[in-house]
């Protein structure tokens, strides 16, 4: 949990704007689903500007402040009542060079008294009763940090707190500092009368160029900054894993694992009666909320004990990317990724274990128009996944469905399993690990496209997601270029806004289908081999270093992320007094060309033509459609729309976000925050000691991922 990241200088910023309180209030109700009191929003507004003043006043407005945040993501799992730290400051230390932290405890409180015949760790609060000595929380804070499982383990630190009341004076609050009062050191108070001690300890702690790279270690060890899905996979390389599961997705993991072990068979001690019991589990959660993390760890832990693991899912990107990336010439490994259709025939003797990834995207019966009569689906798809294993586990989000014939849904699977005599356990995943970790980032999202009950408002910047409006698709693409020269991961997708055409020719010549005015790109190629000028087949656009080159759709972008993404609105969704209005599109012939060009704007997707999809449902899908869109950057999303209107109602709610150093650039981010993505892994696989041992390949030799 973490409500905001800023420097002392643009909360400031914030402040002044008067955004930074409804911001504070909004990721507080989501956080603990109460509305923050009317005390609690004082208090932001009057102690953070206090404290933020102090630091710019003292030179330090570079200093990283992290607002009402827990230790870890394990913080706020096992604890209903999470001990939340009002502030944290980040930076660099002024003579060791280190990482340098501060824990603050902020108190508008104007008299303390002793409680009579008290330790001196209670204090008397007038109006508010006994309350405990601020050292007190802040010792429990200090080990939280810097315990064994804090966030500041394996770091070159140091840490201290103090506790600030800017309200009181010496005089009115001598009972916090005399005699028997905790010490340590974490125990320093400060008050209105100590503030140019303040400033001058401030200044003895911190150095005045910030601490950007030292918020991204902190952030990092918080457990708010995760390696991208496909570059963990290549580390592991499919044997063992680096995802770091945390909070809820631990307990998720560990709990499946656990009946794993008590319904599944030893595969070394077969029983001589086979355990006819089945187990399904469902595991839900918005986009980034590492659904997929759990669905591979669980994958590689099954295995190494020697169990038959598949992983399926509906995403010919997702399945692509895998198994071209991190499975590159491993016929073993990329065969345990399939699909949703490969199932008809059941396996025979079933899988230990199916994990079905993006389930949203199941389909009433299985069809492909390539296979015989026999070969096609004559169940429920769902059957014929329970019926391929022992146990089945499904992760789905259901705002995540966008064509018509998905019918993925959580009473589907409940049903299904009740049919089965399955027992079904359900779990809900909440905190969010793309977007940068930002759920105001997601929340805001929703709520701009309908997705949702939220009222959209204008963003706030929280420090770990951008977002902007391009004035025009060729600005958008220099942005977006820039970052990936610079050596992000980027890529430009849009709305299903234009007429789609297969490769031209024996030569694969991609037609220029995307035109806004004078500027033309071709959607990424419709393709299962390479096309002209090395264009990448649809199945590997969205890591294949050449996908710059064309633009990507919701059908090749779903369950991908990268740092930056442009997305582009087309005019199948349009604002209009004061509502959103969805159209479809008209084709005409071009005769020059031979190809389809927009005749009436407006989608064009062939999967929700109006004999197919009413108007309601047309709606519902295409939102959707952009929500996955606006949700696969971790860094920044640009976004532009076709229609000036539009246009106009973004710039409106996004608001000037030119707040200093915010923009994450990748020469704005520190230089713990530039991580390349890694290569694809050489041909064939190796033990991890022989890989070890043969020390890193040169990236030059490697094709480059994204």
């Amino acid at each position: 949990m973490l409500l905001l990241r800023l420097s002392a200088r643009d909360l400031l910023t914030l402040n002044a704007r008067r955004r930074m309180v409804p911001h504070l209030a909004a990721r507080w109700r989501h956080f603990r689903g109460t509305d923050a009191s009317l005390t609690e929003r004082s208090a932001w507004a009057e102690s953070l500007v206090s404290l933020a003043g102090d630091l710019a006043a003292a030179g330090r407005g570079n200093v990283e402040m992290i607002v009402e945040c827990a230790a870890t993501v394990d913080e706020t799992e096992h604890r209903t009542d999470p001990r939340l730290i009002d502030v944290v400051l980040v930076g660099r230390h002024p003579q060791e060079h280190r990482l340098s932290v501060q824990l603050v405890e902020l108190k508008r409180w104007s008299t303390v008294t002793r409680v009579e015949q008290a330790a001196a760790d209670m204090v008397h609060v007038p109006g508010m009763g006994r309350k405990k000595h601020p050292a007190l929380q802040l010792r429990e804070y200090h080990q939280a940090f810097t315990g064994e499982r804090g966030p500041l383990r394996g770091l070159d630190f140091e840490c201290g707190g103090f506790a600030y009341l800017h309200n009181a004076t010496e005089d009115s609050a001598r009972p916090l500092t005399g005699l028997g009062a905790p010490t340590g050191p974490y125990a320093r108070v400060y008050t209105h009368d100590r503030r140019a001690e303040l400033r001058s300890d401030l200044r003895a702690a911190f150095s005045e160029d910030g601490g950007a790279s030292e918020a991204e270690l902190l952030l990092r060890g918080m457990g708010l900054r995760n390696t991208p899905l496909l570059d963990a996979m290549i580390r592991s390389r499919g044997e063992d894993t680096v995802f770091t599961l945390r909070g809820r997705q631990k307990t998720v993991a560990d709990q499946i694992l656990e009946t794993a072990a008590t319904v599944l068979p030893d595969p070394l001690r077969p029983s001589l009666v086979p355990d006819e019991r089945r187990a399904v589990f469902l595991v839900t959660g918005g986009a980034g909320t590492g659904k997929s993390a759990i669905g591979l760890q669980m994958k590689a832990e099954l295995e190494a004990h020697g169990h038959s693991v598949m992983y399926a899912s509906g995403s010919r990107a997702f399945n692509g990317a895998v198994q071209e990336h991190v499975g590159y010439g491993d016929r073993r490994f990329k065969e345990s990724f399939t699909f949703f259709s490969n199932f008809v025939t059941p396996p025979d003797p079933p899988l230990d274990v199916l994990i079905c990834d993006e389930a949203h995207r199941l389909r009433e019966r299985t069809f492909n128009r390539f296979r015989k009569p026999e070969e096609q689906g004559t169940k429920p798809q769902v059957d014929e996944l329970l019926d391929a294993s022992r146990l089945t586990v499904f992760l789905l989000d259901e705002a995540q469905i966008v064509r018509p014939k998905e019918v993925g849904s959580v009473d589907l699977i409940t049903d299904a399993a009740r049919r089965y005599g399955a027992g079904l356990v359900r779990y809900e995943l909440r905190e969010q690990f793309r977007c940068g970790g930002s759920d105001a980032y997601v929340r805001w999202v929703r709520a701009v496209l309908g997705v949702g009950d939220g009222r959209p408002e204008p963003w706030t910047p929280d420090g770990l997601m951008h977002v902007e409006v391009a004035d025009s698709p060729g600005e958008l693409e220099r942005i977006i270029r820039a970052e990936a020269r610079a050596g992000a991961s980027a890529r430009i997708v849009a709305g299903y806004c234009w007429p789609w055409t297969k490769p031209v020719g024996r030569a694969k010549r991609l037609e220029n289908d995307v035109r806004i005015g004078d500027w033309h790109r071709p959607w990424n190629a419709d393709s299962a081999a390479f096309c002209e000028n090395g264009a990448p087949p649809s199945r590997i656009w969205a890591v294949h270093e050449k996908g710059l080159d064309q633009i990507g759709c919701v059908y090749t972008a779903q369950g991908l992320e990268w740092d930056w993404c442009g997305v582009i609105m087309g005019d199948d969704m349009v604002r209009r007094d004061g509502r959103w209005v969805f159209r479809r599109g008209r084709a005409v012939q071009d005769p020059e060309r031979g190809a389809r060009r927009v005749a009436v704007p407006g989608s064009f997707d062939p999967k929700v033509r109006p004999s197919t999809v009413g108007d309601d449902q047309f709606a519902r899908l295409v939102r959707h459609a952009y929500h996955v869109l606006m949700t696969r950057a971790s860094r920044a999303t640009v976004l532009y729309s076709t229609d000036e209107e539009t246009r106009a109602h973004l710039k409106e709610l996004v608001g000037d976000v030119q707040i200093h150093g915010l923009r994450p650039t990748w020469e704005n981010l520190p230089e713990e925050a530039r991580v390349p993505h890694l290569p694809r892994p050489r041909r064939g696989r190796r033990s991890r000691r022989a890989r070890r041992s043969a020390g890193p390949s040169s990236p030059e030799s490697q094709p480059r991922l994204f």
